[in-house]
């Protein structure tokens, strides 16, 4: 929610969930860092641990101004990603990012405008990546986001998460309180809380494999797998 190359959004396709985070792409980077330093980008270059070797076919959710996008080509420069980003704004910059940065890797990317509901029919990925977006869906609709999301994993195919830890007290139950406020403001966020994502990925047969902590705790960038892989 918080990352400036990770805008979160909603999962009905509305007008008003595929502009809202326009509002404050101009200052996303900038309000990330001023926050949380480095602990947004380390959970997310965590979490690409779990990228699959060679050439992957890469769904990348809510990439933002296209961070993790350059991310994903520097370590896998031959993969193919489809970029789903549901704000105008900042799927420009994530394109105008890649045009400046890896110019080379253009046809590589299928910028493409929305949410999970956009991926067509078959379509499948090798990996999917979800930095600091599930944390905007809202915790009635989290389940059938998800499973939109794990019917395009092929068999034995990683989920990369990078996102907040639930609290209910203490200083990480006050951030949280207070992010959701500002984007509910800002972006017409319609979130009250953080899902629960790990027994929400549980119950559609991903489980959790190596993670690591950051932010005294607050955020996590974990590789989740099939049971049984």
């Amino acid at each position: 929610m918080s990352e400036a190359n990770n805008t979160s959004f909603f999962t009905r396709e509305s007008p008003e969930s595929l502009v809202g985070y326009d509002r404050v792409a101009w200052c996303y980077d900038v309000l990330a860092g001023l926050v949380f330093g480095p602990a947004l980008r380390n959970a997310q270059r965590a979490a690409l641990a779990g990228l699959p070797d060679r050439a992957p076919h890469v769904l990348i959710l809510g990439g933002g101004t296209g961070w993790v996008l350059t991310e994903v080509l520097r370590r896998r420069p031959a993969a193919t990603v489809l970029y789903l980003e549901a704000s105008p704004r900042m799927l420009a910059r994530s394109r105008a990012r890649l045009a400046r940065e890896i110019p080379t890797a253009m046809d590589q990317v299928d910028f493409r405008h929305g949410t999970q509901d956009a991926l067509l029919p078959g379509e499948k990925f090798d990996v999917v990546i979800t930095f600091f977006v599930l944390d905007c869906i809202a915790a009635a609709e989290i389940t059938g986001a998800l499973a939109r999301l794990r019917a395009a994993l092929r068999p034995g195919a990683p989920w990369l998460l990078a996102d907040f830890r639930p609290a209910r007290r203490g200083w990480r139950y006050l951030l949280l309180l207070a992010m959701y406020f500002f984007f509910r403001l800002t972006t017409g966020l319609r979130a009250r809380e953080l899902p629960r994502l790990h027994p929400a990925l549980a119950r559609i047969g991903m489980r959790p494999g190596q993670r690591r902590y950051f932010f005294w705790g607050a955020v996590e960038g974990i590789v989740f797998h099939e049971y049984g892989s």
